[in-house]
């Protein structure tokens, strides 16, 4: 009786149904539904991207503005650089 009560816990616990692969089933598990909630959250915040998108012209004008350097008409736009005043001679070539 205690060898069959030995061989049952052991194929419990060694076998491909055991404590082992079902431990390892709730880790992978856990991780995948870590990485759904991400990822709905992620898609959350893009579907409130593409509404503001279709109904908000500010939006798609400050997405032009940062993205494309678009500017309004009749505005000026200054470039500035980093290089000294005076400094206007192009960079020597490598060699």
């Amino acid at each position: 009786m205690l060898l069959v009560v030995a061989f049952v816990i052991g194929n419990a616990v060694g076998s491909v149904r055991g404590l082992t692969a079902v431990r390892q089933a709730s880790e992978a598990f856990e991780t995948l539904s870590e990485a759904v909630a991400r990822l709905r959250q992620e898609n959350g915040g893009l579907r409130v991207k593409a509404r503001q998108l279709r109904e908000d012209s500010n939006v798609i004008e400050d997405l032009a503005r940062q993205e494309l350097g678009l500017i309004r008409p009749g505005e000026k736009v200054f470039i500035l650089s980093d290089q000294p005043p005076g400094d206007t001679a192009p960079a020597p070539a490598g060699p």
